[in-house]
């Protein structure tokens, strides 16, 4: 029997369907909306009775009623319905049909295999992270690496094959001031024990030595020059700048589970701009102002007289000319469905005049569209409201966060495990610590800006890291205790033996995929349906888990997930502390352990799609 992922989705589905047979008028035209309800009245709720009817002139009750007088059979089976106020339809899954989803995804292939169905054959690329070469990663690139993951996770959850494209600054005037600093003061010690920190330096020194109107900036633009016009020696400099950086980038990237498909940066479109000038002239989009190629968007309120910069008056190109050339690009060959990029708020009118540029262009040159999404978000504070820096006013560099975050959660660790090895303790530092950084991140509505801050984000209550974490590791040890595998007879993912606590890959040891389905779990078999009040309320929210996945993907707003995870263990602990789980009747511990490991699924699940580790055990 085919049990759907999604009840939401499907219930809607069946509501459009129904509408024909209630006899409703210009039934094609109505819309369920299908929406989670508040469960204080159903499951889920339909809405959609009211605005049709009212465009109508019938009455919404009325209307509501037809429609619930003929909804088929299946429907019938697997809810409870009643119609509320003026014609809100509101549906209470029974609790054999909750039993039947729960039986039915019981892995994360099963999950994975209902939510694909989303962005089947799609093809997304999402820009993220995108720091300038030759300096280091700070704390304000927090944000847009731990989001921009955590969407390419959704997305390739959801069925989409996602390219991670890491659009690096890696090009422009600031290279000609570090080539001269370069030149002149240049340590090779300091470049062989931290090559990015070196670079810095050297660029502030050739910044603060060339001055406008100097002899000095002269020879600096000298230098970018001859770089851009492929100089060897600069190039090599050039070239060397680059892989200092990647390099030192990607260790703050494994430490956050990231690992990009492309590092194209600016530089790659260094060649390709002159396509974009030639075609924008030619199909009269951009225009000549004040010696400056240009594109004006008259029908926009706020760019009527705001001009999208393509070229500037010297000839040089700029951020949209690159990005223009980026996104054609995309299309051309990574063959784009859709395209996500990642950066803070104040870039907002250039990404919207970007896009409209775009829409323009490639309407009028028949190139395919592909969805475009801006993910922005606002800035991290700290505790005084204002931007986070060190006690000196620095800014904080991301691997000294990264670096205290594994160490304060070592000190609790530490002081919670004193008797466990220091290998062990660490490991779990180091999930903890980093996963509470990334999930205080993420957890936060990306629009907002957000308060930093080390003992919230730390606490073993409330809704962060530690909490989830907590969850996960205390539903391990109820297995444990009982001598079972959560995961049943299935393999890890990786073929491998299950290791002993804490191991490298704990997100992934219960998950199955398509050569291990994963037979039904030995403990769960004679369970009988849910009957308690705390066994159906985690049911319950556990068969929400698909419009979580849908609200989360569909905003492109990761704290829903993080929400609803933390609603999730809410739910558990309160059905662990109502409902004995070790009981002597075989059906009722077997439907209780299938609650636990069910739980345990998801909550692994959706911790790794915001890019968290779990543990075993803390």
């Amino acid at each position: 029997m085919h049990v759907s992922f999604n009840l939401a989705a499907d219930l809607d589905t069946v509501l459009k369907s129904t509408a024909a047979a209630a006899g409703l008028e210009d039934a094609a035209a109505f819309a369920p909306e299908v929406r989670t309800a508040d469960p204080r009245h159903g499951d889920f709720q339909a809405n959609g009775v009211l605005g049709y009817a009212k465009a109508r002139k019938l009455n919404p009750r009325a209307t509501a009623e037809k429609l619930v007088a003929a909804l088929p059979d299946s429907v019938r089976e697997a809810y409870d319905f009643t119609i509320a106020g003026p014609g809100f339809i509101n549906f209470t899954l029974k609790p054999t049909a909750l039993f039947a989803w729960l039986r039915a995804h019981d892995s994360a292939a099963h999950l994975r295999a209902g939510a694909a169905a989303a962005h089947a054959n799609q093809t997304w690329v999402v820009d993220y992270s995108s720091p300038n070469t030759a300096k280091q990663m700070h704390v304000g690139h927090l944000r847009s690496a731990v989001i921009g993951e955590a969407i390419c996770r959704l997305l390739e959850f959801t069925g989409a094959k996602v390219v991670r494209d890491n659009h690096l600054g890696d090009w422009g005037t600031q290279f000609g001031k570090l080539i001269y600093g370069y030149k002149r003061w240049a340590d090779p010690a300091a470049l062989a024990t931290d090559a990015i920190e070196e670079l810095e330096r050297l660029y502030k020194l050739g910044h603060n030595a060339t001055p406008d109107g100097s002899p000095a900036l002269d020879e600096a633009r000298a230098e970018l020059v001859k770089l851009q016009n492929g100089d060897p020696e600069n190039v090599a400099l050039w070239q060397k700048f680059s892989d200092v950086s990647l390099a030192a980038f990607q260790q703050i990237y494994d430490r956050l589970g990231i690992k990009f498909d492309h590092n194209l940066g600016e530089s790659f479109y260094n060649d390709k701009v002159e396509r974009v000038y030639r075609e924008l002239t030619e199909l009269e989009i951009a225009e000549t102002s004040e010696g400056a190629l240009v594109v004006f968007h008259p029908e926009h309120p706020r760019f009527k007289t705001q001009p999208f910069l393509m070229r500037k008056a010297d000839g040089a190109s700029n951020y949209a000319s690159t990005d223009l050339a980026t996104a054609l690009h995309r299309v051309e060959q990574f063959k784009a469905d859709g395209i996500v990029v990642v950066t803070d708020f104040r870039q907002g009118d250039h990404f919207e005049q970007l896009f409209l540029t775009v829409k323009k262009w490639f309407a009028a040159k028949s190139y395919r569209l592909p969805e475009l999404h801006h993910v922005t978000f606002g800035a991290v504070t700290g505790e005084d409201g204002k931007a986070l820096k060190t006690r000196s006013g620095d800014v904080i560099k991301l691997k000294d966060l990264l670096n205290e975050a594994e160490d304060r959660a070592f000190a609790i660790v530490a002081e919670k495990n004193p008797d466990l090895p220091e290998a062990g303790r660490r490991d779990i530092a180091r999930a903890v610590g980093l996963g509470a950084v990334q999930y205080a991140d993420l957890s936060q509505n990306r629009s907002s800006n957000y308060v930093f801050s080390w003992d919230k984000m730390l606490a073993l209550d409330g809704n962060t890291a530690p909490y989830l974490l907590y969850a996960v590791a205390r539903i391990h040890s109820i297995f444990r205790k009982l001598g079972l595998d959560p995961a049943g007879d299935c393999h890890p993912l990786d073929d491998k033996p299950i290791p002993t606590p804490p191991r490298e890959k704990p997100d992934v040891c219960h998950l199955m995929d398509d050569k291990h389905p994963g037979a039904r779990m030995a403990f769960e078999a004679g369970a009988t349906a849910f009957e308690t009040a705390a066994e159906l309320a985690l049911a319950r929210k556990l068969a929400k888990f698909p419009d979580a996945i849908r609200l989360a993907g569909d905003t492109l707003r990761p704290h829903f997930l993080c929400l609803y995870l933390y609603e999730l263990a809410g739910e558990f602990s309160a059905f662990y502390t109502a409902d004995k789980v070790a009981v002597d009747d075989s059906g009722i511990r077997a439907r209780r352990l299938m609650l636990c490991a069910r739980t345990l699924l998801i909550l692994e699940t959706g911790l790794h799609l915001l890019g968290l580790r779990t543990l075993t055990r803390m």
